[in-house]
């Protein structure tokens, strides 16, 4: 990665008369921003569907190759001709926390409204897109249909026939219910349209897009329904084993998140071929995609199923070196960042500086001991550091509720000036543009100077997170793409 900074923050966070952030208007207002600010990266949390049932959390959805149907921007349905031309009239939901179940329920008005006047074989472009995408989009599809129609429960639960995707079933759902499943591509169609002319007016100021994915499907989605072979199910189609990660410092009983593991020798004995194709797809998506929970890919933490805890589980290693060496010959280089937070061996290390993959430093957690790890000073060039990511508190909220008073000390005298709750986040994004590592990203809530009301999430919970959202009035304040500007051209981050 060439040498610069960033902006992180989610796409549900922009501003929004619809009630939460989409790929409209503001959506361009802010790589706008980003280039006031000579900032080179806009990083976005996953951009695939969410529900009601996980809270909306990014990291757990229907599906890893669908896009969320609350981005749709509206106004370019009614720039297409789908739809009336949105009034003043239109409710306006803009607040500082984001509304699912509003935006939801616009959302769905209008896409069927769009859907109804849509002609979907006019000029080709719209049988282009499903053909080139069928691997994917025909099962995502079949499975949002049958959610929504037949059974709403976890799919291991439907009627035989369909849990097991017996073809003459598979058909009669394509006949009874094509027009729902066609209505579900248009909206895939739509949706990957606006990303797609969003992520090129990006790329034309010089802004490349960091996207994340998760290394693990969840259970219930449709990618684990139509590969279930690809993880370790047992005949009923339930999970042998769970992901997660063993106890440690911050948690006596580890953590169970309630992902299948990977079946690893099928997917080799197949040249990885999904995985091949989740990257392709992430690729072409976006410019650098980060990779959460990449020592899941060197050896992962496998739970029994049924463990009331993540204490009973065990290391097991996945063939890591034939992976990457098997994508490396498919894609020629891997843009990708290796999240490796957490409890990391030296296994891991060792394929990270093999393959020359960059990871992740985290200034708030730099400070709990001397010459820590996380220290600015102790980084090497192929590296992002982070002042905090979505998992943290916001650097002021963190500075006001969490750091201990040897934390502030030892923060103070490595700045070299006394730091307080004014000036802490500014410091910290300091601290990181001008370390020696390549990429340097900071939160929209530090850029604010936010407090912990404003964090977008805490683990382990599921209430109030993904709810934080900008207001309108950041275009505003000047001092902020000057202040930036300032540190990108002195920290060399600035080589437009």
């Amino acid at each position: 990665m060439d040498r610069g900074s960033g902006i992180l923050m989610h796409i549900t966070s922009l501003p929004s008369p619809w009630g939460l952030g989409d790929f409209g208007h503001t959506a361009y207002l802010f790589a706008d921003y980003l280039e006031s600010c000579r900032q080179k990266y806009w990083q976005v949390l996953p951009l695939n569907p969410t529900s009601t049932y996980t809270a909306h959390s990014p990291y757990s959805s229907r599906s890893v190759f669908a896009l969320n149907p609350l981005f749709i921007d509206v106004q370019n349905l009614a720039d297409q001709g789908l739809l009336a031309a949105p009034s003043r009239r239109e409710p306006c939901l803009q607040t500082n926390r984001a509304d699912y179940q509003k935006a939801q329920h616009i959302k769905n008005q209008k896409i069927r409204k769009a859907f109804d006047a849509f002609q979907p074989h006019a000029d080709g472009a719209f049988d282009r897109f499903c053909s080139q995408n069928s691997w994917w989009l025909d099962d995502y599809c079949y499975f949002q249909v049958v959610k929504s129609k037949i059974c709403p429960r976890p799919w291991n639960t439907w009627p035989l026939d369909l849990r097991d995707r017996n073809q003459e079933a598979l058909k009669n759902l394509s006949k009874t219910y094509s027009k729902d499943i066609l209505r579900e591509k248009f909206i895939q169609y739509m949706l990957f349209g606006q990303w797609k002319s969003l992520k090129h007016y990006c790329n034309r100021k010089g802004i490349k897009i960091i996207g994340d994915l998760p290394i693990y499907p969840c259970l219930d989605s449709a990618e684990v329904w139509a590969n279930p072979d690809l993880f370790k199910l047992d005949q009923h189609k339930r999970p042998q084993f769970l992901a997660g990660v063993p106890p440690d410092y911050f948690s006596q009983t580890g953590q169970l998140w309630g992902n299948p593991v990977y079946h690893w020798d099928r997917l080799r004995h197949s040249g990885y071929r999904w995985w091949a194709g989740r990257l392709d797809l992430h690729f072409r998506l976006y410019d650098i995609t980060r990779i959460d929970h990449f020592r899941g890919l060197v050896a992962y933490w496998e739970v029994p199923y049924g463990s009331k805890d993540a204490k009973n589980g065990k290391w097991v290693k996945a063939p890591v070196c034939s992976f990457l060496d098997t994508m490396l010959s498919r894609f020629g280089k891997l843009p990708v960042i290796a999240e490796d937070l957490g409890y990391i061996t030296q296994d891991v290390k060792e394929v990270l500086e093999k393959y020359r993959l960059p990871n992740m430093k985290v200034l708030l957690f730099a400070f709990g001991q001397d010459d820590d790890p996380y220290m600015p000073h102790n980084y090497n060039r192929n590296c992002c550091v982070y002042t905090g990511t979505h998992d943290n508190d916001t650097a002021a909220g963190w500075f006001s509720q969490k750091a201990t008073a040897e934390q502030k000390k030892r923060l103070s005298r490595y700045a070299g000036k006394k730091i307080g709750l004014h000036n802490v986040a500014w410091t910290l994004i300091r601290l990181a543009m001008a370390s020696v590592a390549d990429t340097a990203i900071t939160p929209m809530q530090d850029i604010l100077g936010l407090g912990n009301w404003a964090r977008m999430n805490l683990p382990s919970t599921v209430k109030n997170n993904w709810l934080w959202q900008l207001k309108p009035t950041y275009l505003d304040d000047q001092h902020i793409p000057e202040k930036l500007s300032a540190f990108s051209k002195t920290y060399a981050r600035d080589t437009f």
